[in-house]
């Protein structure tokens, strides 16, 4: 017995643009990704080698959502990346490496 579904990819789909009395300002993406974790933006990133590390988990947070960051490290290494996550505030550095006036570079 063979079974076959009818399916669309995005080039059969065509969403056209049309006017609307809500404004984006107005509008909230905010879901639950559990019973204590809300996210502002519903994404949440793979836990793979090739995808999520710091990087990306400070990118999502920034804009409300949650990275999950793979493993395929050490336990050192995973929490060392969810240390930089952590810390990492507004993109401001820390401990900034800074040269004096008068060294050329």
């Amino acid at each position: 017995m063979r079974i076959t579904y009818d399916a669309l990819t995005f080039d059969d789909v065509l969403l056209i643009p049309a006017y609307s009395n809500v404004l984006p300002k107005e509008t909230s993406l905010k879901s639950r990704l559990s019973r204590n974790i809300e996210l502002n933006l519903p994404i949440v990133s793979a836990a793979m080698d090739t995808v999520t590390e710091a990087r990306l988990a400070i990118a999502l947070a920034q804009e409300g959502g949650i990275g999950v960051v793979h493993k395929n490290m050490t336990a050192v290494a995973q929490a060392a990346e969810v240390a930089r996550v952590k810390r990492f505030e507004s993109g401001v550095i820390r401990d900034p490496i800074t040269v004096d006036p008068d060294i050329s570079i």
